[in-house]
């Protein structure tokens, strides 16, 4: 007998080259400054306009990317991201450069010594959080 995450499964089977990932949407306090702050990390602003409940909504690439940010921002919704509830990650082919780039846009890499970490030859991971607490993961790709 099959149980039904099996036979739930089993239906909705489809082969991996029909399915792809198009877009995160993130809540956002204040649009302007979310876009400021991607743009530091190499998003480029496609597109903005307005929902049909009202919402502001901006579109963010990463050149040469299919997938894309979605920021949402709410008149009558308050932002709270819990600690560690979801991240993104970006994929970059040199981490140092790239976080040395971002540091001086002004950007907080954590951890701290991270330029140690990697001298030290420890994963080559780091983080930054954008202004309404959801982290980014950099990972070199």
């Amino acid at each position: 007998m099959n149980s039904p995450l099996t036979a739930r499964t089993s239906r909705a089977m489809v082969t991996p080259d029909m399915i792809r990932f198009l877009h995160t949407r993130i809540r956002v306090q204040d649009l302007d400054r979310s876009i400021d702050f991607y743009s530091k990390l190499g998003y480029v602003e496609k597109e903005r306009k307005a929902s049909p409940q009202g919402n502001q909504l901006a579109f963010l690439e990463l050149p040469g990317n299919e997938v894309f940010l979605e920021l949402t921002w709410s008149a009558d919704y308050h932002t709270t991201c819990p600690e560690d509830l979801m991240h993104t990650c970006v994929g970059v082919p040199d981490i140092i450069a790239y976080c040395d780039a971002l540091e001086k846009a002004g950007l907080e890499i954590w951890p701290s010594a991270w330029r140690e970490k990697f001298s030290a030859g420890e994963r080559k991971m780091a983080f930054v959080t954008d202004p309404d607490g959801y982290e980014i993961e950099i990972l070199e790709s």
